[in-house]
């Protein structure tokens, strides 16, 4: 019997790949067989990536770019096509945290919190679709927040971009599903990063007390869900939102 979980022969996208929960995901899907394409702007970082993922069945090639731009969104599935011929996988993981409380928001962080928290997604998502169509399918998986869900103070720029994530899912999903596409969407609560290592005591604290499973997540079970996401395991699944986040009371 086949391996549900196997990847291999599949190429991926990955956005946001050089740390965290995107290079987790990465790692994940390329040593469950995928090829993967990663996107990032720390040169050094990508193709150390690239350096350590030796040895699979698939390959590693990188795309140094600003997400949010055009252009490295076209890059991106120009890469795929030019090294494979096909793209099978997108996981929009690239993103950005910007804290301001209301009335006190600049407009240039309102406009940066959009382009590469959600322009970035609907870019790619345009571009990589038309490569999933010409191999009849494909997964997407986008990755939201809990803030998405239910918000915060102080992240209304960023809740609303993560939200946004959410509703061009959906509306993605039922679009794309008579081409044999899936687009769901990933929403990670506290997760172990280099922004939740900066926390204070009492900050660190007070998250705690709002996760009913009183720990911070790992990067690691985020990538395991969008794991099942990409593979045959979820072949019929589209539309939905997942929540990683332990049991968070936002």
């Amino acid at each position: 019997m086949p391996d549900p979980i196997s990847l291999k022969g599949k190429v991926a996208i990955v956005t946001g790949a050089t740390r965290g929960i995107g290079r987790t995901i990465a790692t994940t899907l390329y040593w469950h067989g995928a090829s993967v394409i990663i996107s990032g702007r720390d040169e050094e970082a990508l193709a150390a990536l690239c350096g350590e993922l030796q040895g699979g069945a698939g390959e590693c090639h990188s795309v140094l770019g600003d997400i949010a731009q055009t252009e490295t969104a076209d890059r991106l599935a120009k890469a795929a096509f030019t090294q494979f011929r096909r793209l099978d996988i997108l996981v929009n993981n690239a993103g950005m945290l910007s804290e301001g409380m209301i009335g006190m928001i600049k407009v240039e962080a309102i406009d940066q919190t959009l382009a590469v928290n959600l322009r970035s997604t609907l870019l790619l998502t345009q571009a990589a679709v038309r490569l999933m169509r010409r191999n009849g399918g494909g997964a997407i998986v986008n990755l939201s927040s809990i803030m998405g869900r239910f918000g915060n103070p102080g992240l209304m720029a960023y809740s609303a971009a993560k939200a946004g994530i959410i509703g061009a899912s959906t509306a993605a999903a039922k679009e794309l599903a008579p081409a044999g596409i899936r687009v769901n969407v990933v929403a990670p609560g506290v997760i172990d990063s280099d922004m939740t290592r900066t926390m204070t005591a009492a900050v660190r604290e007070d998250k705690l007390a709002s996760i009913g499973m009183n720990r911070i997540g790992e990067p690691q079970e985020v990538a395991n869900v969008v794991l099942f996401l990409v593979s045959d395991m979820s072949s019929y699944v589209t539309g939905q939102v997942i929540g990683v986040d332990g049991g968070m009371i936002a």
